[in-house]
């Protein structure tokens, strides 16, 4: 099969002029500006993926991927809703909380915090927030003693200077109504465990009690705050809460770990794109060099861009030879970048070479996760801008009057 002459030329025109020399030195330029740019937009977007994926996981980490709560903050009827989530072949497992908003209190060291009352056992299957214990045991929690066990953040215990074993005052703002008015109500803890997610917000302003505790510092007799529901598919929270919103009525409010993050992981989704966007500019840089590349080729090629036409050769036929030309060298260059991309990105994965203080960013090393989109949404921005840079250059080759390059041969 042979080729067509407008494809025979334009891999011709890649080449140097001198024998045996490869690709010229201005076409080599071309394609290393695209694979660079190319290989930029690889890695880091794939390193924001990282950071966002690692970002999620914490969030899950310490949060249910969906959660009912009561409209006014109580839910009565939960055995009824429990019931009712047991028909749910989606839902891997749930757990009832109190929630509350309290002070912690060490001496003369005061922090507001959200306490959540658990039950141990369950929470465990539903979230993996006392899986990420560093001290202490959760086991003393349910037990029954003169003082109720509490579990806090790492940041927190650093804060107050708490250590396990420690006594701390637990102040609520809404208590007994007295004759000066109402009065807070206070309950002292003993720090059982201290966990470490690697999130400041949980670390910092989260502390776990026993369920049963929660209940009676609120006063709420054997009704919650809640329930958590751990799914099979995480991704499938959104069409999940919709089902349930309409299943439960509007007597409960139902939410999933995005509507509860939307502004976090929005605000990372516009960088993400902001950075596709601005590193897209390197490719278009490139496409600068492939412009320039190839009106030095249709200067230089006039006496032969003449014979073409002499002997037959259309418009359409020499436009060609320049756009696939310049088709050639963002091919090549996004091929190049495409292969360059991958591999530092799997060896920044894989050796963890690049690391970070662990006491800043909360991470080790980082973070990289390729994902498919990135990769297609690049290589395919990479070959379309390549191709419009060889548009004006093909079209003054294609308007090139042939007399005048043979006027003097």
């Amino acid at each position: 099969m042979r080729l067509p002459y407008q494809v025979f030329i334009a891999l011709r025109y890649l080449r140097s002029k001198k024998k045996n020399r490869g690709v010229s030195v201005n076409t080599a330029i071309s394609i290393g500006g695209v694979s660079v740019g190319v290989m930029a937009l690889l890695v880091v977007l794939s390193v924001m993926s990282g950071f966002q994926q690692d970002l999620q996981k914490k969030i899950l980490g310490a949060s249910a991927h969906i959660v009912i709560v009561g409209n006014r903050g109580i839910l009565s009827n939960h055995e009824e809703i429990t019931a009712q989530l047991k028909d749910e072949k989606e839902i891997a497992s749930f757990a009832p909380f109190v929630l509350g908003q309290v002070m912690v209190t060490s001496g003369s060291r005061v922090h507001g915090v959200y306490i959540r009352g658990i039950e141990p056992g369950i929470e465990a299957r539903t979230t993996e927030i006392l899986s990420h214990i560093k001290d202490g045991d959760v086991g003393r929690l349910s037990e029954k003693g003169d003082m109720p066990g509490l579990v806090l953040g790492k940041e927190l215990a650093g804060n107050l200077g708490l250590l396990i074993g420690d006594t701390v005052s637990i102040v609520s703002p809404i208590g007994e109504v007295g004759p000066m008015g109402m009065l807070p109500k206070v309950k002292k803890f003993r720090v059982d465990a201290i966990f470490e997610i690697g999130m400041f917000e949980y670390d910092s302003n989260l502390v776990l009690t026993d369920i049963q505790t929660a209940r009676e510092f609120f006063g709420m007799d054997n009704a919650i705050t809640g329930i958590e529901l751990k799914l099979q598919d995480i991704y499938r929270a959104g069409p999940l809460r919709k089902h349930l919103q309409e299943k439960l009525g509007p007597r409960v409010y139902v939410k999933d770990w995005m509507q509860m993050n939307k502004n976090l992981f929005s605000a990372l989704k516009l960088e993400k794109f902001a950075m596709f966007i601005i590193l897209v500019l390197i490719v278009l840089v490139a496409s600068f060099n492939i412009i320039s590349n190839l009106i030095m080729n249709v200067i230089e090629k006039s006496r032969e861009i003449a014979i073409l036409k002499a002997i037959g050769a259309t418009n359409s036929g020499i436009m060609a030879i320049f756009m696939l030309q310049g088709l050639f060298i963002g091919l090549i260059g996004t091929v190049l970048g495409l292969t360059g991309g991958w591999l530092l990105s799997y060896t920044l994965n894989k050796y963890q070479f690049i690391k970070l203080p662990a006491d800043v960013y909360y991470l080790s090393h980082l973070p990289v996760q390729m994902q498919t989109s990135d990769f297609i949404a690049v290589c395919t921005s990479a070959i379309i801008i390549s191709f419009l840079a060889t548009i004006y250059p093909a079209w003054q080759a294609a308007k090139m009057n042939p007399v005048e390059p043979l006027r003097y041969e």
